[in-house]
């Protein structure tokens, strides 16, 4: 390892004489070897290797083991210590000359300018300190190094705002920060001056990152969305509603082994809503029976399995077996060379190596055995169950489980022949219901005819009843109208011949007159006869119109005689007003609760008796069908004033 130190410090070309330091230093070496930016390796005395990662008390010394060389955790990269810090580097800026114009930096020992602090997606800069001659293609010419520009604001007081294309640009740019600026190779203050770059704020470039922080947020949590729903777990399958098609395909499903535990839920879903009838039992009989028909397969599948684990633990025994019979042929390999003619020929380093390795073999070999004979245990416990099962009490107990095993099965045959029964006189009884259901359908829909039939009867007898009443209330309006004129006419004729009387009187002695004062008529001839005495048209006009208004005077008294007091004209006032709000009529209940509201003591049939004495204002008519048939009241006093 020394030799290997000195080579490398040879390649270097650097004498060890000039080293003021113990060569058998090791601390010394390996802070020179640092200095050097090498790594110390296998300096005696220092332990690369932790106890931790190796085997406890083994020599790194040794390489004879595996024949590979030893590894040196401390070479970086490794990942067994981290690699040295970086050593910071002053940054020396050059004089950059450009077409226009030279830049000097600025004097090193000065601190370099300070900036603001950066604005979140900053692409823009400030730019001050210009010289006044400075023109926006000079300063295109000088920051165009930097990145590509996309805009530039030159105000009139020496400054200007640059916009470059992306964010790492400024960086660039802030490094020309300090330079000193001269136009040409002129001397004048107008052509010089000193750059301040800074940090700007821009409206568009934090626009511009807010919109990439959305863009970024919505990656993220789309990003997110797909990992939730990628771990979320899948929701179960629908379940399809009970019908008789449904239910044939989930037989089906039922009797197939790869479908079973499909089936078997659907099934359980459609008993827990309740789905089972009358109708369906004997469906879902045979689908609970399919169900209990796999139980035998499940019982000869979890056999098998068994029998499966039983030959896993006999093939892990014999495995076992083999690496222990491994185990002590390598424990008797150290036992071997621990005997005094090996172990004189081995160093005292390799003696320790052995005897670690054998101590760490015989736990190995120790906690192997007893791991089998634990199982050999269990074994022998097993076989001891099984010999004590031979015994005659346990021969009872088989007996009497066969027994009770035989008496279950028997148990559920009865039970299912029940069942089937009990279904069976469900379909019958079902079936008897039907046949009633049709018998009584064929039964009521005669008598439904029937009744039809005598309502339409009924209907026309009622509309022949209303018809010969509203003839019969006719007929009596004539007959009074007939009577009325026959009184009117005699009364005419009373007046008339009372009038005749008193002509005649008045001729008698208007001629009695004329006698003394005309000559005497031809004999025969009656004056009243050619018109000579008569009473003058006035006379006889007035006494007309007398007469025609004491006719009316007559049928008005007549007529009022129906209304007995003036409750009753109010109470004709308040039914005529209601009935010509409900132009289709209404019954005499609805009129009667509505008038009880003004009037409580009031009855139904003193509203109807009064309806009926007025039937030139009321009308009576019958709606409706059957049970739905109605008399209803309307108004028609308008009809015989169009009428009239």
């Amino acid at each position: 390892m020394m030799a290997a130190a000195a080579d490398g410090l040879g390649s270097i070309a650097i004498d060890t004489t000039q080293l003021n330091m113990s060569v058998t230093d090791p601390t010394a070496w390996a802070t020179a070897m640092n200095n050097l930016g090498m790594v110390p390796v296998g300096l005696p005395g220092q332990q690369l290797v932790s106890d931790s990662i190796c085997v406890p008390g083994f020599d790194p010394g040794l390489n004879m083991m595996t024949g590979i060389t030893p590894i040196n955790p401390m070479i970086p990269g490794l990942g067994l210590v981290p690699p040295p810090p970086p050593t910071e580097v002053a940054v020396v800026k050059e004089i950059i000359h450009c077409k226009s114009c030279t830049l000097f930096p600025q004097n090193p020992n000065l601190p370099p300018p300070s900036t603001r602090e950066r604005p979140p997606g900053c692409k823009t800069v400030f730019v001050g300190g210009l010289p006044e001659n400075a023109t926006e293609e000079i300063i295109q010419e000088v920051f165009e190094q930097c990145g590509d520009i996309t805009a530039i604001r030159k105000s009139k007081k020496n400054f200007c705002h640059i916009r470059f294309a992306e964010e790492f640009m400024v960086d660039k740019a802030i490094y020309l920060s300090g330079y000193r600026m001269r136009l040409g190779s002129s001397t004048d203050k107008k052509d010089s001056g000193r750059l301040h770059v800074d940090f700007a704020q821009a409206r568009d470039d934090f626009y511009e990152w807010e919109c990439k922080q959305r863009m970024r947020a919505r990656e993220e949590r789309h990003r997110r969305k797909l990992e939730e729903d990628r771990l979320r777990p899948p929701s179960p399958p629908a379940i399809m509603h009970y019908s008789e098609h449904e239910a044939a395909l989930l037989a089906d499903k039922l009797k197939d082994d790869s479908k079973f535990s499909e089936a078997i839920t659907v099934l359980l879903s459609w008993i827990e809503r309740g789905e089972v009838n009358r109708r369906s039992a004997n469906q879902f009989y045979s689908m609970v029976q399919s169900a209990n028909s796999h139980v035998r397969r499940l019982m000869n599948e979890k056999a098998t399995h068994e029998q499966e684990m039983e030959e896993a633990k006999e093939n892990f025994k014999n495995a076992l077996t083999g690496i222990l019979t491994q185990f002590e042929q390598i424990v008797a390999v150290f036992n071997a060379s621990t005997r005094q003619k090996a172990w004189d020929h081995f160093s005292k380093a390799q003696r320790k190596n052995i005897d670690i390795w054998r101590k760490h073999s015989e736990e190995l070999r120790n906690a192997q055995s007893e791991q089998l004979m634990g199982i050999r245990r269990e074994e022998e416990m097993e076989m001891s169950d099984d010999e004590n099962c031979d015994s005659p009490t346990k021969k009872m107990r088989v007996d009497e489980s066969a027994l009770a095993a035989q008496a279950y099965a028997l148990k559920e045959e009865n039970d299912s022949l029940r069942w089937q029964l009990d279904a069976y006189r469900n379909e019958v009884e079902l079936l008897k219901q039907e046949k009633e259901q049709l018998f009584r359908t064929e039964e009521t829909v005669t008598k439904d005819q029937q009744l039809q039939f005598l309502q339409q009867t009924m209907q026309g007898m009622q509309q022949q009843l209303l018809t010969i009443q509203e003839e019969l209330n006719n007929k009596k309006s004539e007959l009074e109208q007939a009577k009325e004129e026959q009184s009117h006419t005699q009364a005419l004729l009373k007046v008339l011949q009372e009038q005749l009387k008193g002509t005649k009187e008045l001729v008698e002695t208007n001629g009695h007159s004329h006698e003394d004062t005309n000559p005497p008529l031809h004999p025969g001839i009656n004056p009243l006869d050619h018109g000579e005495c008569f009473l003058p048209t006035t006379e006889i006009n007035v006494l007309t119109v007398a007469l025609v208004n004491q006719d009316r005077e007559n049928n008005i008294e007549k007529r009022s005689q129906g209304l007995k007091s003036e409750k009753e004209a109010l109470l004709i006032g308040i039914i005529s007003t209601f009935l010509h709000v409900h132009p289709f009529g209404a019954n005499i209940e609805y009129l009667w609760s509505y008038m009880q509201q003004l009037d409580s003591k009031i009855s139904a049939n003193e509203i109807e008796m009064l309806l009926m004495r007025l039937p030139r204002m009321f009308k009576q008519e019958f709606t409706g069908v059957g049970a739905t048939l109605e008399k209803r009241w309307k108004l028609c006093a308008f009809e015989g004033i169009k009428t009239t």
